[in-house]
């Protein structure tokens, strides 16, 4: 346990409750986890809708923005930072995601608004954003110079990150990513017997998160194992082009095919414990990657074996025959056989998932806000 920081801290992020995703996830859990430790944290988030909060054991401030990522939220956090310039000038500045890197890189260059102690997380697509364009290179060279201390979620966006901006080696450290604090008492249940197998992707629906590919994949499964399957999927999109494909593509499936948009964490429990089956196949796009992938953890914990793509992160979030199969991406042949191969073995979906469920627990949050927020020179991780 940590005495109470010197310093308060200040986490901001665009990205938090209600918004879903991994990044609203490790902004939360990080949040949590440093308060329990004693740190004097204050969270800075996106507006919300009327109604939907709920109670923190941290302090949580709501910005008048939306939480894009476009120069109309960028300034108007950097009117934020300039107005509460005395608090922050003698605090912990965490910038937990890009949208409050790119508007404290329109005032670095001004020491007034550099914070007593600067800490940046990078999850993967920002390096590769940030590295394209020549000015947002320049400024995020800069604002890594300024970092005190940098996470990252796997060894995968380490070796990316320092790779493009090398001014990161000597004070990056990797923050794994865990389960959820309200996943403490998940046991995986015993198998129940049910009619059909049901194979799971929870995600946004888009094209990097795979999910046309699964159910291509699941398509060319012999009608026979069609007739025993059911594919769900958790979660929505703003690509209304590609839901719309997919709509059209689960019409002609030949098994039922459910789309249950999104849903809250006590229904999203219970959409784990039906399933038998977890399957994201996320692939890595020109400027989007998958730099580690929560929700494997998630579904690992909840006793499912995992299908998904040997790409970016993943292969440290899901180990290869021992919490599931990874296969490499754009090889739908050898897809349609991982699906296969667990569908027709239940045995091995037990063995996969009884690992799985082990395996995401070797990590927790605490240890990560740790590895943040500890003074220079301790030992990041225990």
């Amino acid at each position: 346990m940590a005495s109470a920081a010197h310093h308060p801290i200040f986490l901001i992020t665009h990205e938090f409750y209600p918004r879903r995703g991994g990044i609203a996830t490790f902004a939360e859990e990080i949040a949590r986890a440093a308060t329990a430790l004693g740190y004097d944290l204050e969270v800075w988030a996106q507006t919300s809708p009327a109604g939907s909060e709920k109670t923190w054991p941290f302090r949580l401030r709501r910005l008048p923005l939306k939480g894009t990522h476009d120069l109309s939220c960028q300034l108007r956090l950097a009117r934020e930072f300039i107005t509460h310039r005395r608090r922050l000038r003698h605090a912990i500045v965490h910038l937990a995601e890009p949208g409050p890197m790119l508007a404290m890189m329109l005032l670095q260059n001004f020491k007034t608004f550099r914070p007593q102690r600067l800490v940046l997380t990078f999850h993967g697509s920002e390096i590769i954003k940030f590295h394209r364009h020549p000015a947002t290179r320049l400024m995020a060279r800069r604002l890594i110079r300024h970092a005190d201390r940098i996470s990252v979620l796997s060894q995968f966006t380490h070796d990316l990150l320092l790779a493009r901006f090398p001014e990161a080696a000597g004070k990056t450290v990797i923050t794994p990513g865990a389960l959820r604090s309200d996943f403490a008492a998940v046991h995986p249940a015993p198998p129940a017997r049910r009619p059909k197998t049901i194979i799971l992707t929870v995600g946004r629906l888009h094209p990097r998160k795979g999910q046309m590919m699964v159910l291509a994949a699941l398509s060319a499964l012999p009608p026979a194992v069609r007739a025993g399957i059911e594919y769900w999927l958790v979660g929505s999109t703003s690509k209304t082009r590609y839901e719309a494909t997919l709509r059209t593509a689960a019409a002609h499936a030949g098994f039922p095919v459910k789309f249950l948009g999104d849903v809250s964490d006590q229904e999203l429990d219970n959409v784990y414990d039906q399933a038998d089956i977890f399957a994201m196949t996320s692939v890595n796009l020109a400027d989007s990657i998958e730099g580690f992938g929560l929700v494997y953890l998630e579904a690992s914990a909840h006793g499912l074996p995992i299908v998904a793509h040997a790409v970016g992160g993943v292969p440290e979030a899901v180990v290869d025959g021992v919490t599931g199969l990874l296969v490499p991406p754009h090889q739908p042949q050898l897809l349609t056989a991982a699906l296969a191969r667990l569908i027709a073995d239940p045995a091995l979906r037990r063995q996969y998932g009884s690992a799985g469920a082990e395996w995401a627990r070797r990590y927790t949050w605490k240890q990560s806000a740790q590895a943040l927020f500890a003074p220079a020179g301790s030992r990041a991780l225990s």
